[in-house]
């Protein structure tokens, strides 16, 4: 099983890809965790991502890329994975059709979890961080609906909207239950039809 998660923060990605990663026996893949092993283990992908960490920069695509296609490469991933952020980018969306070409993959669905905004404000700012203010928990959901939720025009046929509000294992269930149905394919193997503008 290969599934994308996509979601705003605050959408429970992290809490559904923990659960899902042991109902389906396949590793939990996080762009973040990728960083912060490469960095602790102090390899060339970690210590050029942290010199752009380190000034607040966001890290290049080329160097996520690289890590995303060498962890997809170890022998757990092979027959399934759950990937969280990423991809982030068109661009990105591109890198993975290519190595899922490579390997002879296919993703079975992209999983977008759906939590109205007035919720997400909520369980963001009950956390008490410093720097969760309503404004700026705000202005994250509206880069995401800029920046990232145009990319599942890149997945018609393979895109599933999961309403994620209710109790973790219940949102889990819908999730099975979506991606058992029979008529799920992907298109993975084709290049994405990406709208650009």
């Amino acid at each position: 099983m290969r599934l994308v998660l996509v979601g705003p923060p605050g959408a429970g990605k992290g809490t559904q890809a923990a659960l899902l990663s042991r109902k389906l026996a396949v590793p939990h893949i996080s762009t973040g965790d990728l960083f912060r092993q490469h960095i602790n283990d102090r390899t060339p992908l970690g210590r050029e991502a942290e010199r752009y960490l380190d000034v607040g920069e966001l890290v290049p695509d080329h160097i996520t890329n690289d890590m995303v296609r060498r962890r997809l490469a170890e022998d757990d991933a092979r027959e399934g994975f759950l990937l969280d952020g990423f991809p982030r980018t068109l661009q990105q969306v591109d890198v993975l059709s290519d190595i899922l070409a490579e390997n002879g993959a296919e993703l079975n669905a992209v999983l977008e979890f759906s939590v109205p905004e007035h919720i997400v404000v909520a369980r963001l700012l009950s956390r008490g961080r410093p720097d969760d203010t309503e404004d700026v928990i705000k202005h994250r959901q509206q880069v995401y609906r800029d920046e990232t939720a145009p990319l599942l025009d890149s997945y018609t046929g393979i895109h599933v909207k999961v309403h994620a509000v209710g109790p973790v294992e219940e949102i889990a269930e819908r999730v099975l239950g979506t991606i058992a149905m029979p008529h799920r394919t992907s298109r993975a193997r084709e290049k994405p039809q990406v709208r650009r503008p």
